[in-house]
């Protein structure tokens, strides 16, 4: 049986949906795999470009409202922004909550390359972060 895993941040438009995509690559087999906004607002397109540099489509997802999930039980509910963590809503069942504070690359400044480069350095501490997580057994 598989886990079920809520990724959840603010706009779920950059870094909730990179680690869904991330963790869902990675470990698919054992993990059923969502994301999610307190405030959603619309999936950010760097955030699909830079996935798709490491071979990860995330174009068809979109940016959902936690609020729609919270009749949802999850075995894990990360947080990935500390906005979230002070909002995150209270799950049904017991529900391992980790917090992990990962910078919001859509608030990058400068030109298209600057940009490119926080979008690739937050994915990159995403998976590894999910990386050590799924060799720890901590999710």
């Amino acid at each position: 049986m598989k886990k079920k895993v809520l990724f959840l941040c603010t706009g779920n438009s950059c870094r909730s949906q990179m680690a869904e995509g991330l963790l869902r690559h990675m470990a698919g087999d054992r993990f059923e795999v969502f994301s999610a906004g307190t405030h959603p607002t619309t999936l950010h397109a760097t955030a699909i470009e830079v996935m798709k540099e490491i071979g990860i489509d995330i174009s068809r997802h979109v940016s959902k409202s936690v609020e729609d999930l919270t009749d949802e039980t999850f075995d894990g509910v990360i947080t990935v922004c500390d906005n979230a963590r002070e909002t995150c809503p209270v799950f049904p069942g017991p529900t391992q909550t980790l917090h992990w504070s990962f910078p919001d690359p859509a608030r990058a400044q400068g030109d298209r390359d600057q940009v490119l480069i926080v979008f690739r350095r937050v994915r990159d501490l995403i998976r590894k972060t999910l990386r050590d997580a799924l060799d720890n057994s901590t999710i």
